[in-house]
């Protein structure tokens, strides 16, 4: 009997699993910044019926996460290899009632409009990183992430640190649209994690730090009250993107 409950259940599950569909692929090298803001500003960012879920494990408390993005490869519904790109992402851990939740993108700094969440901000970008090795040392990493929009948001990062051992890491995320709620992506990605601080305060690793991001949505959350609670660097990140089936 359980053997045939299971395998009612499977066959129950496979419709909606084959529904699903591939819409592209990415790798990217990735430095990700978790941020404690004001809890009443970050509520006005959320779609009705949402709430913070705050962040836990390195991330212990944070409302946003900041990632910057530089694409060393991208990939449409066919594999055809489509040119890379640098996106700045700004996103809300969060949940309706009942759900599992995820991130809610409210804005996001790149070369093209829009966006597939509708909260994209055309702009123009500058990045640079660098990695030293010295044998018998530790590697030292450098970036400098510059980001500019066409209707006056800008953000920046400066950022020293020295590398660590990334830890592998897979895993699936919902990523929801602040102004279509109801349009999600499914990612599932591997990655290597390399917490360069975490939110225990361990900043032996980090070197030096400088962020910045002004303009009409961002300006309000980072306003010199905010608290940097984790940096995550992602040596590597692979992933496929889904529409979830009807």
């Amino acid at each position: 009997m359980r053997a045939l409950l299971l395998a009612a259940l499977a066959l129950a599950a496979s419709p909606a699993l084959a529904q699903e569909k591939l819409v592209g692929t990415n790798m990217d090298v990735r430095t990700i910044l978790h941020f404690k803001v004001s809890d009443a500003a970050i509520q006005k960012l959320l779609p009705a019926g949402w709430e913070v879920n705050p962040g836990t494990g390195p991330a212990a408390g944070a409302n946003i996460r900041v990632t910057f993005a530089d694409q060393m490869a991208q990939g449409d519904t066919s594999g055809k290899s489509l040119p890379p790109v640098r996106n700045l992402i700004f996103g809300i851990p969060a949940k309706r009632a009942g759900e599992a939740g995820g991130l809610v993108v409210f804005a996001s700094l790149s070369p093209g409009d829009g966006g597939p969440y509708g909260t994209g901000m055309k702009s123009t970008n500058t990045v640079e990183r660098k990695v030293s090795h010295a044998t018998g040392k530790p590697s030292v990493v450098d970036e400098s992430w510059e980001y500019k929009s066409e209707n006056g948001h800008a953000s920046s990062l400066q950022i020293q640190y020295l590398r660590g051992v990334a830890e592998r890491n897979k895993a699936e995320l919902r990523v929801y649209s602040q102004v279509r709620p109801t349009f999600f992506r499914i990612y599932r990605f591997e990655q290597g994690l390399d917490v360069v601080l975490a939110a225990d305060g361990n900043a032996e690793r980090l070197k030096k730090v400088t962020f910045k991001a002004s303009g009409e949505k961002l300006s309000p959350l980072f306003d010199g009250s905010e608290k940097l609670i984790s940096v995550i660097s992602v040596p590597w990140y692979q992933r496929e993107i889904y529409l979830p089936g009807s």
